[in-house]
């Protein structure tokens, strides 16, 4: 059985990503297998509770006041429709709800009203998840007491490639907003984007920075960057296909008890790729037509893969 470690060097991580590629995904589907069902995968839904206007200046997001992506604001959903879309994603199989809200950092008065929606899925037996910035120490107790299971703040890219994708706050704003998560015994939810620019130490680096957390994160989204006309990083070139089945597998080895979800770029992923993926330690999707402003495959499309696959939906606390 695979180790827990939080002490992995830049040096470890490049010498992973440098295997030749069937060695690489032997060895992380090894570990799969150890800590996992290889034919079971965690279906998560996510909704997008309030649409655009964030301050911050991502180059990769549609949702940043700084770009003209035509996207609408909208100002934060009401209770009772968020709930509705959560009862109707539990009925499509999802055990885990995420709501997303595109801010620099909630308020307090704004936590007050995600607070009802946090409770009202929990009270229909799916596991909860909100993603709304940058949090304090207080306002990550107050979520612990509302009954949330998870938070997602991605890291994005690694902490030397941070300042070329985002300025309006650095590496380490993430890294704390982490720990007053864990130190609010929330699950975490951290990962990153694969096409902001980043070459292969990088990936190493971002996986690192996860890796070495006090304790890894229980879900480690992987998204492929969809690129936003309008934005910086519109005309960016993506990873090859190889070069994401192998953060896949390098997060598998690192992290080998964590939840690695694919999540974002899965319309531009064929049968094989997501197929390379799952085998290479990815367990969980996300279910949905739409994640947060992004296309993501419809229901019955994934319905179909896990078919072919003989893939199993499976609720992973």
């Amino acid at each position: 059985m695979k180790e827990l470690r939080n002490d992995w060097t830049l040096t470890e991580v490049e010498a992973l990503f440098a295997l030749p590629f069937n060695d690489l995904l032997f060895q992380a589907h090894t570990i799969h297998r150890e800590n996992f069902d290889p034919n079971q995968v965690q279906v998560s839904s996510l909704l997008n509770i309030k649409t655009g206007a964030c301050p911050e200046d991502c180059s990769y997001c549609s949702q940043s006041s700084k770009y003209d992506t035509g996207l609408e604001r909208e100002k934060l959903m009401e209770v009772d429709t968020v709930l509705e879309q959560a009862q109707e994603a539990k009925n499509k199989g999802a055990t885990r709800f995420c709501m997303g809200a595109a801010w620099r950092n909630p308020t307090d008065k704004s936590l007050d009203k995600v607070i009802p929606m946090i409770q009202g899925v929990k009270a229909m037996g799916m596991e909860t998840c909100v993603t709304l910035g940058m949090l304090t120490q207080a306002q990550a107790f107050t979520l612990k007491e509302a009954g949330l299971d998870y938070y997602n703040h991605n890291i994005d890219t690694s902490k030397e490639n941070y300042s070329n994708v985002i300025t309006t706050r650095n590496f380490q704003d993430r890294l704390d907003t982490l720990e007053s998560v864990q130190n609010a015994d929330i699950h975490v939810c951290s990962g990153g984007i694969l096409g902001l620019g980043e070459g292969q130490t990088d990936r190493a680096s971002m996986l690192r920075s996860l890796a070495n957390l006090a304790q890894h994160p229980d879900s480690v989204p992987l998204n492929l960057l969809v690129p936003i006309p309008g934005t910086p990083f519109e005309k960016v070139a993506p990873p090859t296909e190889s070069e994401f089945v192998r953060t896949i597998a390098a997060a598998r080895i690192m992290m080998p008890k964590s939840v690695v979800r694919l999540s974002a770029g899965r319309t531009e992923m064929g049968e094989a790729m997501q197929a390379l993926c799952f085998f290479a330690g990815a367990n969980s999707i996300f279910y949905g037509e739409q994640l947060l402003t992004t296309d993501n495959p419809d229901t019955n499309t994934d319905q179909i893969l896990f078919e072919r696959l003989g893939i199993n939906q499976a609720s992973l606390v």
